[in-house]
């Protein structure tokens, strides 16, 4: 199992969050999900070597950060910040 399926698998909150220590867009996603008072765990990939790699390799996505919708069963791939601001405004509009 790679580095990135078992941060998924042991992640008990809505969202998992792929960052680095100076990110913007980072700071941007997390206080997006706050602002839905929607759970999440941030990892930062300057912590944990070669896990970086292993998301890069899973998602194709080479900028952080890397975010993961984990309230369904099979966890879906967002993608950075500013999928994840169209994610939550395609939820939105799919309602009306």
């Amino acid at each position: 199992m790679s580095q990135l399926h078992e941060w998924i698998e042991k992640t008990e909150t809505e969202f998992i969050l792929f960052s680095q220590t100076i990110c913007p867009y980072c700071n941007l996603a997390k206080r997006l999900l706050k602002s839905k008072k929607l759970s999440f765990t941030e990892v930062n990939l300057d912590h944990h070597e070669g896990l970086r790699n292993s998301v890069v390799m899973e998602t194709g996505h080479r900028t952080v950060p890397v975010i993961f919708d984990l309230r369904n069963p099979k966890p879906l791939f967002i993608g950075g910040s500013d999928h994840l601001i169209r994610y939550f405004k395609d939820i939105k509009n799919s309602k009306k």
